[in-house]
């Protein structure tokens, strides 16, 4: 539709009109010693060598209960894969009907920046589905719907620098030359392919639950991933909102420091031996990085691995003595080999019945940093300990956390990654395979004693490259050579690690809580690292993290945003059905 991003803090929080909580400024943690504002220094640069991590052990009582400044105890954060806005919502609220689950539109709900510029009895129009600017060799290139038959599709380019080729500037019309990727392979299901693949979108007869979450709590279409790039920046940005402070190391050599830049892994290094990791590379933290170790030929050499340093979130916490966890799919090893490596060989298979290896390295960021590794994926001490510092040092499987719920121990602040076959990630994921995901694990969290006082955040670690009509406003800028005119040409606010240019694409955002709006679309500026921001200002009085987005990234309450506290809560259910993604009851 066409509008631009607003700033985020440009606008003064109005009076309530209702106080229900009159002691929610006063909840903030007491005695917590760090003003609002107060930034953590980071850290020395950890040794060259990525050896295993001995975790402090503390006992289950000596961690505290924290006030919060909100209404909201209890933060999960469901993390996915690949999904540029418009390509699961650039239609919404219109859904063909032609296959798939029916999806009806509540009346009165609100239309958002999308595809369209209107939507008539017949469906959305405008330019963008018509005479789309994205033509290639004099073929252009409109946006097309995706059918429920087509779930599974191919993955598409989702590097830096193709990403910022895409965007073109901001005319975002070169997404075929540099994004497109219009056919690939699988078995035994190829994924659904076609020429211009990287304009296509869903709508509500294949992504039915989310749109049904979205019609019943709140969603964003002002949402951006922070900066180009693939998961790991992505990854990264959510837990610290600083992918710089890092460097490479050679499992080749002992796991030395490697100090001449290798492509589309780290920037080059500063004079104090750090850089930027703006790729995907596997952490170095972990026994399961680069296939366990494994070369992938007797002739073959191993990849290099990630290490990043100074603080995120989960120190910040743990220094706090507020429960927290990162659960992944897979996380739980199925052996040892010969090398002495856990070995994460779980696998579950798609709706196209591929198999798919269930643990993905370089979605666990966690494991970048030596503080809050898990390097050997032990698993916690005990059910109760679940949430607090053990041998599992907050890393855990996604069992655990299903485990936890119902024991009535849920960590104030979890991060749920599903299974590979499940993120949501094109090419061996699908938003069917998702939405099972998402719905059985949103049901549970509803149905548990926690859900009056949570909120679940659903977001996307970057774009994948797919389509999004929107230009993006440019917060921190990049020259290096990796870097095109529209990131260069940008100052660089934070600090002077490079390749961290953004804000780049938009992203989905819904949060489900009782401390939401029902069917409503904020255009309120946020970005993955405002999820971190919410945890610093509910849980931590406002700390920052040296060098992060955090100090420039909106929230996700005050005006306008997807969490409002100004407003009575609503307590009731809405149980999807995890196959369809139907409402069920509400």
């Amino acid at each position: 539709m066409g509008k631009g991003p607003a700033i985020a803090g440009a606008s003064r929080r109005p009076k309530s009109r209702v106080r229900y909580y009159a002691a929610i400024a006063a909840a903030t943690v007491a005695g917590a010693g760090l003003a609002v504002g107060a930034t953590v220094t980071s850290a020395s640069a950890a040794p060259a060598t990525a050896s295993s991590v001995t975790a402090p052990v503390s006992s289950a009582s000596s961690w505290i209960t924290s006030g919060t400044a909100t209404p909201i105890k209890h933060l999960v954060v469901i993390f996915q894969e690949n999904v540029s806005f418009d390509h699961y919502f650039g239609t919404y609220p219109f859904a063909a009907n032609t296959d798939g689950t029916t999806f009806q539109a509540k009346k009165g709900t609100k239309p958002v920046n999308g595809l369209y510029t209107k939507i008539t009895k017949n469906g959305p129009t405008g330019p963008l589905l018509t005479n789309n600017p994205n033509i290639d060799n004099g073929v252009q290139y409109n946006p097309t719907r995706l059918t429920h038959s087509q779930a599974l599709t191919c993955d598409q380019d989702h590097g830096y620098t193709p990403e910022q080729e895409a965007v073109n500037g901001g005319l975002m019309n070169k997404f075929i030359q540099f994004t497109n990727v219009p056919t690939c392979t699988g078995t035994p299901t190829t994924p659904h392919g076609a020429p211009g693949l990287v304009m296509d979108y869903f709508d509500g007869n294949t992504v039915t639950g989310l749109w049904n979450y979205a019609q019943n709590f709140a969603m964003s279409d002002n949402n951006w991933d922070t900066v180009f790039g693939p998961s790991t920046p992505g990854a990264l940005n959510l837990i610290s909102g600083q992918t710089g402070g890092s460097y490479a190391v050679d499992p080749n050599n002992n796991d030395a420091k490697i100090t001449t830049p290798i492509a589309g892994t780290v920037s080059a290094l500063n004079s104090a031996g750090l850089g930027t990791i703006y790729g995907d590379l596997d952490p170095a933290y972990d026994d399961c990085s680069d296939n366990s170790h494994t070369p992938s030929s007797p002739t073959a050499k191993l990849n290099p691995l990630g290490v990043s340093t100074g603080k995120n979130v989960g120190d910040l916490l743990n220094a706090r003595g507020i429960t927290w966890g990162w659960f992944e799919g897979g996380f739980t090893p199925t052996g040892t080999n010969a090398a002495g490596f856990a070995v994460c060989g779980s696998t579950s298979k798609n709706i196209g019945g591929n198999t798919v290896t269930d643990y993905s390295p370089h979605h666990e960021p966690f494991q970048y940093y030596k503080s809050t590794a898990n390097p050997k994926h032990l698993p916690p001490s005990s059910e109760a300990m679940i949430g607090h510092t053990d041998q599992a040092n907050h890393q855990y499987d996604i069992s655990n956390f299903y485990a936890t719920l119902p024991a009535g121990n849920m960590p104030a602040v979890s991060f749920l990654k599903a299974p590979a076959a499940q993120d949501g990630h094109a090419g061996y994921s699908s938003p069917l395979d998702e939405q099972t995901f998402l719905v059985n694990t949103i049901n549970k969290i509803e149905q548990s004693k926690f859900w009056p006082s949570t909120a679940i955040v659903i977001t996307y670690d970057d774009s994948d490259g797919w389509y999004d009509h929107q230009p993006p406003v440019i917060v921190n800028g990049s020259n290096t050579a990796a870097d095109t005119a529209i990131c260069s040409s940008a100052p660089m606010r934070l600090d002077s690690f490079p390749n961290r240019c953004g804000y780049s694409q938009r992203l989905p955002l819904i949060v489900i809580s009782p401390y939401t709006r029902s069917n409503f679309v904020s255009n309120r500026l946020t970005n993955t690292v405002s999820v971190t921001r919410f945890i610093e200002d509910n849980w931590l009085g406002g700390q920052r993290i040296a060098g992060s987005f955090d100090a420039i990234s909106g929230s996700l309450s005050g005006p306008r945003g997807v969490l409002n506290f100004n407003k009575k809560p609503h307590f009731g259910l809405v149980i999807l059905d995890p196959t369809t993604g139907a409402v069920v009851s509400s």
